[in-house]
Parts: structure tokens; sequence; C-alpha cells
């Protein structure tokens, strides 16, 4: 077993933490239990913000979560170097904490998608996608209803200028700008994406490709040589 540490962190009505440790646990790290009340990241070494319906979705997806207690902690954690990764809810929770810019909206179809995506994995550089080839294209689940990436103009020219789309949708599901799925922060510790890749990390759940592991072995690699 690693001496690495991930936080798997739950809110109410987040559904994929479990998903989550068990794939922090088959890269051989300790998942290690967060709860959104406490005021205690535990001393873990990175966390990994699951998809769900935080607090219900309501207001605005990952609008309340933004407020927990857990979150004083972690956000200038964040900002001081912590890797995080967020998916899906998880992202859209780091968009209302302002670690990311951008917001995820409704889906341009208006219609809630559930399938499995081929992205591409633009930027190896950052704590959580240093596992992967560069421009290398693998297949992730998404299921969501607000998942289109947005932002103004001038942060979509700083986002492609300063090379922080991590991955991109290869087929647009969600008419997110740009083909965006996923975005880095400036220092590149902490990363959102809509696609779940905890959910691409065994062959025994039906999934096309076990393509999600690199994002767990990235981590590791992250912490082991730090």
């Amino acid at each position: 077993m690693s001496a690495a540490r991930v936080g798997v962190v739950t809110f109410p009505g987040t559904l994929d933490d479990q998903d989550a440790a068990r794939a922090v646990r088959l890269v051989g790290a300790e998942a290690v239990p967060l709860w959104h009340a406490d005021h205690d990241l535990k001393g873990v070494d990175a966390v990994f913000l699951p998809g769900g319906f935080s607090y219900g979705d309501y207001l605005r997806c990952g609008a309340i979560s933004r407020f927990a207690p857990l979150m004083e902690e972690l956000i200038p954690a964040a900002r001081a170097g912590l890797p995080v990764l967020g998916t899906c809810n998880g992202f859209q929770i780091l968009c209302e904490a302002h670690l990311l810019p951008g917001a995820l909206t409704r889906n341009a179809s208006l219609h809630y998608v559930c399938r499995d995506q081929k992205v591409r994995i633009e930027q190896t550089g950052t704590a959580w996608t240093n596992s992967f080839g560069a421009d290398q294209e693998i297949v992730l689940p998404v299921k969501h209803g607000e998942g289109r990436y947005v932002a103004d103009t001038d942060t979509l020219a700083a986002l492609e200028a300063g090379g922080h789309v991590v991955v991109r949708y290869v087929g647009n599901p969600n008419g997110s700008m740009n083909d965006i799925a996923g975005i880095r922060n400036e220092a590149g510790n902490v990363v959102g994406l809509m696609p779940h890749p905890e959910h691409a990390v065994e062959d025994l759940v039906g999934a096309p490709s076990t393509d999600g592991l690199g994002f767990f072995t990235s981590i590791l690699k992250k912490l082991v040589n730090a």
C-alpha cells in the first residue's frame, strides 16, 4: 500500500463517493472519507470531489456545496497547491468556489445525457493527467443534465492561450463552448471535468474501457514522486 492518501468528499446527495474511493484503492493509494460538515482535511495529500446532486442541486449545481464547512478548509488548501480533482458535480462545485473559471449550465439539448463518450487528453502536465499521452483519445462515461461549459470570450481565450483546457470532447454531447470537457487552474493542481473516470476503472462493470484509471495512476505518481 502506498503512503499516498486521497480524500474523497461526501456531500448530502453525493452519489459517486464509493466509486471514487474504490478507484483510489485500485491504484494502491489510501482512500480517506471526508464529510462535508467537518472542518478537517485529515492531512490528505490530494482530494477528489465526486459527482452526484449535492444538496439536491438547489439554487444551482454546486452553489450550496461551495459554502460547506469542509470547503472552508479545501479552498485555501487548493490555492496553496493541494491537488484536487472534481468530476461532474465536483467540477460544478470547483467553478462555484472560483477555484476554476466559467460555469456549467443546462445541456444545449435541454435533455439529460448518459452515454460513453470519447474525449481527448490535451494537457498531460497536471497532477491528474500525467499518465496519459499527448492528444490521447479515451472513452469515459458522461451522465449529466447541466454539463455545458460556458465562459466569457476573454476567459475562453485565456484558457486556450494558457493551455488550460485539459480534456476536450470528440463529438460534443452537451454544447460546451470549444468542446471543453475539463480544465485546470493556472498551477495545474486543480482539475475539473464532466466525464466520470471513476466509472471506467474495471472491466466487470461493463465499461467499454478502463481509461479512467489514468487519472488515479497520475495522482499516485505525482504524490509518490513529490
